[in-house]
This record gives C-alpha cells, sequence and structure tokens, in this order.
C-alpha cells in the first residue's frame, strides 16, 4: 500500500511520515491519501484524521491503530472494483483471458491475506 500524505498540523504530518516511512510515496502513485480534514475528491481513496465522528480514524491514536484503520479502508475500496467486474457473465465465445485468471488469484490471495490478518489481530487483541 503507497500512501500520501497532506495534513495541515506540521506535527501530525510529521509524525505519520515517521508512522508510515516505508509506505510513502508521492501524490501521483499513491493508493491512499491521508488528510486531517475532510475534502471532497473522487480522485484518490482519502483517509481522514481527526475528532470528529465522520473521521476514519480518531486522534489521539497509536501507530498500531492507525496501520489498522489504514488497512481496513483500503482492503474495503480495493474490492469494490473487482466485485463489479465480476458480475458481469462470461459467455464461452469470449473465452477466459489470461487477465480474468490473474484478476480472480489476486482476489483470492486478498482474501487469503485478510484471513490471516483477521486471525493475527484477534490473537493480539485477547
Amino acid at each position: 500500500m503507497k500512501v500520501a500524505i497532506q495534513c495541515d498540523s506540521p506535527l501530525l504530518q510529521r509524525s505519520l511520515e515517521l508512522f508510515l516511512d516505508g509506505h510513502l510515496s508521492s501524490l501521483r502513485q499513491c493508493d491512499i491519501l491521508i488528510r486531517d480534514k475532510e475534502i471532497y475528491d473522487d480522485q484518490y481513496l482519502t483517509f481522514v484524521i481527526g475528532l470528529g465522528e465522520a473521521s476514519d480514524l480518531i486522534k489521539p491514536f497509536s501507530k498500531a491503530q492507525l496501520m489498522h484503520s489504514l488497512n481496513q479502508k483500503f482492503e474495503s475500496q480495493k474490492d469494490l472494483p473487482v466485485a463489479i467486474e465480476e458480475e458481469k457473465p462470461l459467455s464461452y465465445e469470449e473465452g477466459v483471458s489470461f487477465d480474468i485468471l490473474e484478476r480472480h488469484i489476486d482476489k483470492l490471495t486478498r482474501e487469503y491475506q485478510s484471513n490471516i490478518l483477521k486471525a493475527i489481530r484477534a490473537f493480539y487483541e485477547k
């Protein structure tokens, strides 16, 4: 997951940069954009950190809470386009292309990874 950060608060900006050191990327190449205020922009998947109930993560937070919430938001949004594509029935005349097989394998891999992460989180949250 590639993350870009745009925060008005320099303290929050720097903290997020330290927390997400291995995941930082430019705005053009990011999978998810973290902001400290809600801005309606359809171009980017936005993750909002703030004090309000509409925020994806409420301050104060730990690195573990940040990563958990980011992964949940990213996974929930990442599965939507795949589900829409799968609704189209394939006819035998179209044939099965390698791209369809690759998407199916990617979906199964994400589900497997998600199940493993849920089991690990459940184990450590006890």
